[in-house]
């Protein structure tokens, strides 16, 4: 293999730069981000080594990949180069409004968010609950309403916490579990533990999952104001994308959110993200500003002139999820592109047209086999089908929690629309929450919010959103392939998962299934059964992997 030869002093001047400086396979390592990626568009344009082109150009120019990318994405608008810079940052006590908002960028960010299942939201800083308080509405005459809905919403929450967590020990006593018994090396009754080491664990599981099932309940309580923390990696393009929304958003938290950081970004990526202020920006905006006002007149003459069926606003109830299919390719149909595009996959100097003509030849019973080889030697959810799957969309409408629209969220490989929140389609209410009988002031607390909501609307719509619990059941369009919904059904409907997108979840396969049956086959790891404790079995073994690697389970974050 031809491997070029740097000099001694080359190679000293290499070392913090690449990780190493005599092999054809090395990582680039130079702490400098822009010329990172400068170095790495440079390199498809050009016949010398990466490494060479380094020591030629960049290390005796500091400004190197500045200017690069200012002629690249300035002069030539190539938008691709803008991918080879990355980054990661954070974004701390922001809203669960504005957090979604920003999440709804799917392509080139990744996102981790503080859990609502594992963190209990139910301490002050200097006296006053951690929600955000939008200047807009504080210089407003609803102020008043909007701390009163908020200090509710937090006041029930807080003070239920470890009376729910009481309950649910009541409702699943301890006893009644089974644990690892190092003894017999088998899972055995609670009361069968005589190892100090197996009691202290079996508690430690039972406490944490107790825990996180008080939390998942009682977070409906929470307002959409509550603050969280977000953290973000991506690219610059996807940053740029990022930064030009917040920019002109409609919410003075994601333009302060957008200024700011820009401002931490541009230290160390400023090539990839100027143009999300520049003049090319003010004219998308306008663009978009312009297309928005023009739809909505319409919304506002014709559509109500058409009429529209309105829920309850003030309705609740126990199980409210709704799921409807609303586009799917017909049963046949869906099987003869799914065969073809599986012939394709594994096939030779064949078209997809005459694999698809092939298709549509063969009998039912022979297209079926073919569909259940695909998957038949899957044995575990990690085991994903192939790209074949892709081929077959589905499109659902759901209206749920938004507590539970904020998990469903995090799918990247989908297509999501939806509205501002609001208190329109009523609440639900977890059945624990009346077992426990804190009913009244939980309906109390939804009331109020909603009469916030209801005075706040009108003139402020956008920031009206923050007043709105995550209970309130929210509106939103889904459309993603067979091999998508394969990956999100089997891991939402785990036992771990939370009780309302394990519903929704097994409300999707279920449609799924009647309309493709044998195409339904394939997704073979969804979990239709219901569970008391979601998270007990995930911390069992979590607790199991500890003790394997002599670990102490209190000691890990």
């Amino acid at each position: 293999m031809y491997q070029e030869n740097f000099t001694l002093d080359e190679k000293q001047k290499l070392e913090s730069h690449f990780s190493n400086s005599d092999k054809a396979v090395f990582v680039i390592i130079t702490s400098n981000q822009v010329d990172r990626g400068a170095l790495m568009s440079r390199y498809s344009r050009t016949d010398k080594t990466m490494r060479r082109v380094f020591i030629d150009e960049f290390l005796s120019n500091p400004n190197r990949g500045t200017e690069f990318y200012s002629k690249v994405l300035l002069e030539y608008g190539d938008d691709s180069v803008a991918e080879l810079g990355t980054a990661q940052c954070a974004i701390e006590w922001i809203s669960n409004i504005s957090a979604q908002k920003i999440e709804d960028h799917r392509i080139g960010l990744s996102f981790l968010e503080k859990s609502s299942r594992y963190v209990a939201f139910d301490k002050k800083v200097n006296g006053v609950y951690k929600y955000y308080r939008d200047k807009k509405i504080l210089s407003s005459s609803y102020a008043d309403n909007f701390i009163r809905s908020c200090d509710l919403s937090f006041e029930t929450y807080s003070k239920n916490n470890i009376p729910m967590q009481s309950y649910l020990k009541e409702k699943i006593p301890i006893d009644d579990l089974y644990f690892y018994n190092s003894t017999d090396k088998n899972e055995s009754p609670f009361s069968h533990l005589n190892n100090s080491d197996d009691i202290e664990n079996a508690k430690k599981i039972y406490n944490s999952t107790i825990k996180s099932k008080a939390l998942d309940i009682l977070r409906n309580l929470l307002p959409s104001s509550t603050l969280t923390n977000l953290a973000i990696t991506g690219n610059g393009r996807a940053f740029e994308y990022l930064l030009f929304n917040a920019l002109y958003s409609d919410l003075g938290e994601i333009q302060e959110i957008g200024n700011q950081l820009y401002g931490e970004l541009g230290k160390y990526i400023e090539p990839f993200i100027k143009r999300s202020k520049d003049k090319y920006s003010i004219l998308y905006n306008d663009y978009l500003t312009k297309t928005r006002d023009s739809i909505h007149q319409i919304l506002e003459s014709d559509l109500q002139a058409y009429g529209e069926n309105n829920p309850n606003p003030n309705s609740n109830s126990n199980n409210s999820a709704n799921v409807k299919l609303l586009s799917y390719t017909p049963n046949r149909e869906a099987e003869i592109k799914l065969v073809s595009s599986i012939l394709f996959e594994y096939g030779k100097d064949q078209s997809q047209d005459n694999l698809l003509n092939y298709s549509h030849s063969l009998t039912d019973d022979k297209r079926r086999e073919i569909i259940r080889l695909y998957t038949h030697f899957r044995q575990n959810r990690r085991h994903r089908p192939g790209r074949a799957f892709e081929v077959i969309d589905y499109s659902f409408e759901l209206v749920t929690n938004y507590g539970m629209f904020r998990d469903l969220h995090r799918h990247r490989l989908l297509t999501m629309n939806r509205q501002l929140l609001s208190t329109k389609y009523g609440y639900d209410t977890p059945r624990e929450i009346t077992e426990l009988g804190i009913e009244k002031d939980y309906n109390d607390c939804m009331y109020l919010c909603n009469e916030s909501y209801n005075l706040i609307s009108p003139s402020m719509p956008s920031e009206a959103q923050y007043v709105v619990n995550f209970a309130y059941r929210y509106p939103y369009f889904i459309k993603m392939n067979l091999r998508e919904a394969c990956h999100m059904i089997e891991l939402r409907t785990t036992p771990q998962g939370h009780i309302d997108y394990r519903n929704i979840c097994q409300q999707m396969y279920s449609l799924i299934k009647q309309v493709n049956p044998v195409i339904a086959e394939g997704i073979k790891f969804v979990d239709m059964n219901s569970y008391d404790l979601e998270r007990f079995k995930s911390e069992k073994n979590t607790a199991m992997k500890k003790s394997r690697l002599n670990f102490e389970p209190d000691k890990i974050n």
